[in-house]
């Protein structure tokens, strides 16, 4: 099965592209939405705790709200070369496909574990548009293979500055988003961007970064308003140019982060030649049955 179709009201999503030994029958385009709620996991920190009068159960809903998604078939069984190997095909709209890659393999990964279609020493293979993305369990960490995305120096666009609110010490610039490095991590955190202005860089985003203290080595936010996110949560693939950003100012290859997004959420890293390895966490949040 392959192609691309138009859910009904929604952005041209790609259909899944699946390894199968037995016959696979079409999906309705209805059901082809961004979170499928048979197979979802969410990453990389469990929910912050209610705040104020907010409703119980909040803060769920808001992850559901925020994170993306990849379907798994019902019985992904087929091994090659021994391990078994399953396609996680992201739903979304091309411009952000990237951006989505690293959610839906950490929470795709957790599924497939957790519900016993991968052995837990087994490591869980994914093709994607960036190539095999592979994972492997550490403890309660999960550990993501991605290729690095290096940044080059460039020279700012006029507004970036005005748009973060902030003095920017160094801007460069990868395949997907500029990174640009701020003073210090009070000055990371304090940032309110303009999105209307962000929305008109020619990027997917822009990684806002700057030297971490206490536990972490660097601290960073990702905004995104261009591809439909003011504000990602916490963004792997962002790590994949902050890892070797950061090991050539600290001098490690391995290295954590904090993404000091509202939610928030650790990622360790790992530089490996050209390629980052990630690890992070995902837990379950919804289970649930949609009937069409």
């Amino acid at each position: 099965m392959g192609g691309r179709r138009r859910a009904p009201g929604g952005p041209e999503v790609p259909d899944l592209q699946l390894d199968r030994a037995d016959p696979v029958p079409d999906i309705p385009p209805q059901m082809e939405q961004r979170v499928q709620l048979r197979r979802t996991a969410q990453g990389l920190q469990a929910p912050a705790e209610p705040e104020g009068d907010a409703p119980e159960g909040a803060p769920v809903l808001r992850q559901v709200e925020l994170q993306v998604g990849a379907a798994l078939p019902d019985r992904p069984n087929l091994a090659v070369g021994g391990d078994p190997v399953a396609r996680a095909r992201e739903l979304l709209e091309e411009r952000a496909a990237a951006y989505a890659e690293c959610h839906a393999t950490l929470g795709a990964a957790h599924v497939l574990w957790s519900e016993g279609h991968l052995k837990p020493g087994h490591t869980a293979r994914f093709h994607t548009r960036s190539g095999l993305l592979t994972c492997d369990r550490r403890g309660d960490w999960i550990e993501m293979n991605f290729p690095a995305k290096l940044e080059q120096p460039a020279d700012p666009p006029a507004q970036l500055a005005e748009a973060l609110g902030a003095e920017i010490k160094y801007t460069g610039r990868n395949q997907f988003d500029y990174l640009v490095e701020v003073a210090d991590e009070a000055t990371l955190r304090a940032l309110a961007p303009k999105h209307h202005l962000l929305r008109e860089l020619p990027v997917r985003g822009v990684i806002a970064t700057a030297r971490g203290s206490g536990e972490f080595d660097f601290v960073s936010r990702f905004f995104a308003p261009g591809s439909g996110i003011d504000e990602d949560p916490v963004t792997g693939s962002a790590h994949c140019a902050l890892a070797p950003y950061w090991a050539s100012r600290l001098g490690k290859t391995e290295m954590t982060g904090f993404q000091a997004s509202p939610r928030g959420g650790v990622v360790k890293v790992r530089l490996e030649g050209d390629r980052v390895l990630l690890m992070g966490q995902a837990v379950i949040v919804l289970r649930g049955e949609l009937l069409i």
